[in-house]
């Protein structure tokens, strides 16, 4: 967070960074940065960037492990089951069909009835993903692809609302679907931490629940879970702190792949660990793209999206290979 919080088209040495965040912490204590616009560099644009990241992040790569988990499949994230998309559906009709609806929502703020149809879009794309991996003879193959075909469905609706409106935010969406962090304030980054600590804690009280059903329904349903029950919460937790932080950012792919694979081959499969570990993982992988998107061509950036399709699609093609002729476990 220090170095990236003094990376970009002005560079910050890092000790006027933390004597900008320390100052504002407690102006009595620490004094000011020498450089007179540290201050407003730092804590109005990187710092806020920079924690949505490291929230996002976390909350994709959370999501992922625990999906990956619940659906006994190591290929599914929210990126390959749809959600990605979903949420961006939820978000764009948010946009061009909100105000006319009038809802008691508006008096949060346009960002909560975002955030609600973001969510309500992603749990419907989930809940089609679940009853399809409940049906007889469902594949792991045959659940990546009801995947990717419900993410062009809902990919087909944001392009239909793009089409019919003259909303001005809207035609911005192009962009921001792209994936990005453009959306970065403090309001939004407020907005997210609750968000992400209790889905966080929800999670982590499920895991040793979430180790039992690795070895089979039937062996997690002997010990006393009730596994229907256990899988509708973790994917209603899951899909509410991914769907929430995508209403920010737009399409982040591959961040609830990626992690929870480096992090098993880090530390093993322990769902108590594996979660905590999965959401550092995450958050860095995201923090440190999107600095190199913001960075590489500056004062010109890259949206960070573009950075994970190219990390996360080599990474997929990895994990295909690594499992061939061995079985996806």
């Amino acid at each position: 967070m220090l170095i990236a919080a003094g990376i970009g088209t002005v560079v910050t040495p890092p000790g006027d960074t933390l004597l900008a965040i320390l100052h504002a912490l407690s102006p009595t204590m620490f004094p000011a940065p020498s450089g007179p616009r540290t201050s407003l560099i730092v804590l109005d644009f990187r710092l806020p960037r920079i924690l949505l990241a490291i929230l996002t992040g976390t909350c994709l790569a959370v999501a992922g492990t625990v999906m990956q988990g619940l659906l006994r499949n190591p290929l599914v994230s929210p990126f390959t089951l749809g959600l990605s998309s979903a949420a961006s559906f939820g978000a764009a009709f948010a946009i061009v069909i909100g105000p006319g609806l009038l809802v008691p929502f508006w008096a949060f703020g346009d960002n909560a009835f975002i955030i609600l149809c973001a969510f309500l879009s992603g749990w419907l794309s989930m809940m089609l993903v679940y009853s399809i991996s409940k049906l007889r003879g469902t594949t792991q193959a045959t659940l990546i692809l009801a995947g990717v075909v419900i993410g062009y469905i809902f990919s087909a609706g944001v392009l239909a609302l793009k089409y019919l409106t003259n909303n001005e935010k809207l035609r911005e969406l192009v962009v921001w679907l792209m994936g990005g962090m453009w959306g970065a304030n403090w309001n939004a980054v407020i907005m997210l931490i609750p968000i992400t600590l209790i889905s966080f804690v929800i999670l982590e009280w499920k895991a040793w629940d979430l180790n039992a059903l690795v070895a089979g329904d039937d062996i997690a349903k002997n010990v006393g879970i009730d596994v229907n029950r256990l899988r509708l919460l973790g994917l209603l937790t899951s899909t509410f702190a991914a769907s929430a932080c995508l209403a920010f950012t737009g399409i982040i792919g591959f961040i609830g792949l990626m992690a929870p694979h480096i992090c098993r081959m880090i530390i093993g499969g322990d769902y108590r660990y594996l979660i905590p570990c999965a959401g550092l993982m995450g958050a860095l992988i995201l923090l440190v793209s999107d600095t190199v998107a913001r960075t590489i061509m500056s004062p010109v950036e890259i949206p960070v999206g573009i950075i994970m399709y190219v990390v996360g699609g080599f990474f997929f093609l990895f994990l295909i290979l690594r499992a061939r002729g061995k079985g996806l476990f």
